[in-house]
């Protein structure tokens, strides 16, 4: 349930109203517009005996949510939230470049592809310290090592770093040399890690679950927002489905859904859904012509040595081609990369 408040409404009506509804024991949550103030209600039992708030002079209209998630939905707040990570900006009417090696390897390697991505228009390095792989005889990641790395290379190129988070167990010091959490596909509806995460404040990418429905993927975002982040970007990363082909399948009609329903910024992984790097540029264009407000990729200097998916990492020039034509499908469906 919302609460609308009239235009300009005082400080002392809008206490008064969060007042009536914390006497009901529910939560108030503020949504603070330029003239107009909405307050979101709450709670996990049923919502009842909010009907006298309508009569409340100061209010305009209280409405029902309709929707399983409050905080993300559009009901809950029309206008697109704009998620900031240091100089970067993600979402709005700009499309945001996030790119760097699958596993970071060396400080040689990763500061290779940080200069790479600064050179080409990138704004966030990622890169992965701790792996969460298929099999355990993979390559793990270098761990607290890699992290230091990519935070050291993050501050030499001028870029702010995303990287993943895996468990609880390691968030503590990858929140300490990263400016943004990713909670990866296998962790998406990791309900204690989401809300642990979201306790840092800081920014997190939360990718889509390789078999989770748009419904489930807002309502694991709605487990930060209910924490008092509002942080959050979503990521399409491409979904299981009975095709050979590629990797995943890029569900590009995702990115308009959850547009539809959410206010938060949605960005791309091409990389991760097409698993070969020859199609990577094409789900990229595709993605932002759908309206990702970003693209992720893997970039590698050497991929044919990749200790991890080295098939679908693109090398630096491919990436600047990318970057370069991103940006001509970006200006034609009205967005730009700053």
């Amino acid at each position: 349930m919302i609460v609308i408040m009239k235009v300009n409404a005082p400080q002392k009506a809008i206490d008064r109203v969060q007042q009536e509804i914390e006497k009901l024991s529910y939560t108030p949550h503020l949504v603070e517009g330029a003239t107009r103030t909405v307050i979101g209600v709450l709670g996990k039992k049923p919502l009842r005996g909010m009907q006298h708030l309508q009569s409340l002079p100061e209010v305009s209209d209280v409405l029902e949510i309709s929707t399983p998630y409050k905080l993300a939905s559009r009901e809950w707040q029309p206008k697109d939230t704009i998620v900031n990570v240091g100089p970067a900006r993600i979402g709005g009417d700009t499309v945001t470049i996030i790119a760097g090696p699958c596993s970071i390897e060396s400080y040689e390697q990763i500061k290779i592809v940080g200069e790479a991505v600064k050179a080409s228009g990138g704004h966030l390095l990622r890169g992965g310290a701790f792996k969460p792989r298929t099999s355990p005889y993979a390559f793990q990641g270098l761990g607290v090592e890699g992290l230091k790395m990519i935070s050291q290379v993050g501050k030499e190129v001028g870029l702010p770093t995303v990287v993943e988070v895996t468990d609880t167990d390691v968030l503590e010091v990858t929140a300490e040399y990263t400016d943004m959490l990713q909670i990866g596909t296998r962790n998406m509806q990791n309900f204690t890690l989401l809300k642990a995460a979201a306790r840092t404040k800081m920014p997190i990418l939360l990718k889509r679950g390789m078999s989770a429905t748009i419904k489930e993927t807002i309502l694991a975002a709605e487990y930060i927002l209910n924490e008092g982040n509002k942080q959050v970007v979503l990521c399409e990363r491409g979904i299981r489905t009975f095709v050979d082909h590629t990797r995943n399948t890029l569900d590009v009609s995702a990115i308009p859904a959850f547009h539809r329903l959410s206010h938060l910024p949605v960005i791309v992984d091409p990389s991760h859904a097409a698993g070969k790097r020859h199609k990577v540029l094409p789900l990229a264009l595709a993605g932002v012509a759908a309206g990702a407000q970003g693209v992720m990729v893997e970039v590698h200097p050497n991929p044919e040595v990749a200790l991890s998916d080295g098939p679908q990492q693109l090398v630096p020039e491919d990436f600047q081609d990318l970057v370069e034509r991103v940006r001509i499908v970006a200006k034609a469906v009205g967005k730009g990369i700053e």
